[in-house]
């Protein structure tokens, strides 16, 4: 990034273009455009998109589920990224997207999206840092008898099916979630889990590993658990401070319907 401003005049000293070898001196004034525009890159999407929060730095959406965050090929012109694009453009800006983290197509939730390139910095560094807690919660096949506990098992790419991962104790990496039971059912326990660290499908990975799959997951053990056509899976709470103000935040977002359905089903006793 300071390459970038130095190329671009951006870094200022005493209001005039400087370059970084440039010494100061008590009373000078160094600053730096933070804000520049750029090409998006995305042909804007017009949907509606369900804003939990939104100021200068930073977007938080409640993403529903059946909807890519990126576009994975050329073809994919109706995602989450291309309406945040149509978004910005109704706002007058032109600024990258920025998601900080990521959330699997059929996964709902807190998204977090940094809407300058200081923001999307200084946010990756808490996530690698893992300063930033997510939670999600689940609906899993079967009954969890511990209350809480950790999986701590790594995680790599499954040598079959390389879109897929699965646990790898020789060649992964290092992966742990906890798990906190919510609530038991017949059939089936909801769950709620914070992740430690954040590999690809690591919740449904573990999930599986431990025995109890998420209901509805086509690619890891649940799909014949569950009426539901994904992944009973949602990104419940995010907390994390702000890139500017470093004022801690914290929000949530309630569980959609086909998962609030699903759970006032599973709370019903069955006939006998």
């Amino acid at each position: 990034m300071i390459q970038k401003l130095t190329r671009s005049k951006g870094i200022r000293l005493n209001r005039k273009p400087a370059f970084l070898a440039r010494k100061v001196k008590s009373g000078d004034v160094v600053g730096a455009r933070v804000t520049t525009e750029e090409e998006v890159g995305l042909e804007p999407w017009a949907t509606e998109l369900a804003i939990l929060h939104e100021d200068r730095d930073i977007l938080l959406l409640n993403k529903p589920p059946f909807l890519l965050v990126h576009p994975l090929s050329p073809e994919h012109r109706e995602t989450l990224a291309h309406g945040i694009a149509h978004h910005y453009l109704q706002q007058g800006l032109r600024t990258k997207v920025r998601p900080v983290h990521r959330l699997d197509r059929d996964t709902s939730g807190v998204l977090l999206i940094a809407k300058t390139a200081v923001a999307h910095q200084r946010l990756d560094r808490q996530l690698r840092e893992r300063t930033m807690k997510r939670e999600y919660l689940a609906l899993v096949g079967g009954l969890v008898t511990e209350e809480s506990g950790v999986i701590d098992a790594p995680i790599g790419r499954d040598p079959r099916r390389p879109h897929l991962r699965r646990v790898r104790a020789g060649g992964g990496d290092a992966a742990r979630t906890r798990y906190r039971v919510v609530e038991r059912y017949d059939s089936a326990t909801l769950v709620r889990l914070e992740l430690e660290t954040g590999r690809t499908h690591q919740i449904r990975v573990h999930m599986m590993r431990s025995g109890h799959p998420l209901l509805g997951d086509r690619q890891y053990g649940g799909r014949a658990l569950s009426p539901m056509s994904r992944q009973a899976l949602h990104a419940s709470r995010l907390a994390f401070l702000h890139p500017d103000t470093e004022e801690p935040l914290s929000f949530e977002a309630p569980l959609p319907a086909d998962m609030a359905e699903l759970r006032d089903k599973l709370r019903q006793p069955r006939v006998p």
